[in-house]
């Protein structure tokens, strides 16, 4: 049995319309920090100021965040060319970061959703996983994964929504949603 060491980097997909997709990406990548992993995150379609921007400061050089999006939502039917544009430049950072093998953990934050709204190709992102080097460990999130990455990935949760607070009138809250 080869030790966590000699293990290949896997696939995982963290999908579904519950809440706690890039939360559990930021938490396995706590986790890895803690071993003297570094993490690449790329946030794709987002533009905010999310807490996990400042708390990445604390660990300059062990792991970084970037963001691939405008402030503002994208258009499921109508996306702009800014958005586009955006999310490519972003794909071919993160393809930079995985090629680099400078990181451990790459996390393609909402890359489902960038597929699903037309703004990056499967294949271009299929490409990149089966030429990633063995050792890279990859993290895609995000709502209405597509089958086939669903098909190449060793691991998939599904995080199904049973309540939510905001169907209470309950709006994001700072520290838990940004």
């Amino acid at each position: 049995m080869p030790t966590n060491e000699e293990t290949e980097g896997l696939i995982q997909v963290y999908t579904g319309d519950g809440k706690g997709k890039t939360t559990a990406a930021l938490g396995l990548a706590l986790r890895a920090l803690g071993h003297g992993y570094k993490i690449y995150i790329g946030q794709f379609m987002k533009g905010q100021a999310y807490g996990e921007l400042r708390a990445a400061k604390q660990f300059a050089g062990q792991l970084v965040i970037e963001q691939y999006g405008q402030p503002s939502f994208v258009h499921v039917k109508n996306p702009s060319e800014k958005d586009v544009q955006l999310a490519q430049q972003g794909l071919q950072k993160i393809k930079a970061a995985i090629d680099s093998r400078n990181y451990r953990i790459v996390v393609m934050d909402e890359i489902n959703v960038a597929i699903y709204f037309r703004l990056i190709s499967i294949d271009d992102v299929l490409h990149i996983l089966q030429n990633k080097p063995a050792e890279v460990e990859i993290i895609c999130t995000g709502r209405k994964a597509p089958k086939e990455l669903i098909e190449i990935a060793d691991l998939v949760t599904e995080m199904r929504e049973i309540k939510h607070y905001f169907n209470a009138g309950i709006p994001a809250r700072k520290g838990f949603e940004t």
